[in-house]
């Protein structure tokens, strides 16, 4: 029965490395994963959805820190998921309570440049 099991002596066991730099994320994702259980949001919950819920927490984070705001609030989740291509096309249908919509003028609407107008030559 060789090849079984775990052999003896082999060497330094290997170190931990947790699921949040797995995902590449600063967000903890076990905690996240403990809170869903806890929460009783499901019987059971799947292994992708902390990292999931994780790396979207992030990029709002990141919208948050760039509206120079420490917490946060559904406008920025909104932000972090209208912007990233992935995210809108899943939450394409989804409607965020208190999210706002997205910041967008009409090309037309803009102030036209100030240098772009040549002077004249006329003035002899």
């Amino acid at each position: 029965m060789a090849g079984r099991g775990k052999t003896l002596g082999s060497g330094a066991a290997k170190k931990a490395t947790s699921r949040s730099s797995k995902a590449g994320l600063q967000f903890p994702v076990g905690r996240i994963a403990r809170f869903l259980k806890a929460g009783k949001y499901a019987q059971r919950v799947g292994a992708g959805a902390p990292v999931y819920l994780a790396a979207v927490l992030e990029l709002a984070g990141n919208a948050a820190r760039d509206n120079k705001k420490t917490r946060i609030v559904p406008r920025h989740i909104q932000l972090a998921v209208r912007n990233d291509e992935e995210l809108s096309k899943l939450l394409g249908d989804v409607t965020i309570a208190n999210g706002g919509v997205m910041p967008n003028i009409h090309n037309l609407l803009l102030p036209k440049k100030a240098g772009s107008s040549k002077p004249s030559a006329d003035e002899d």
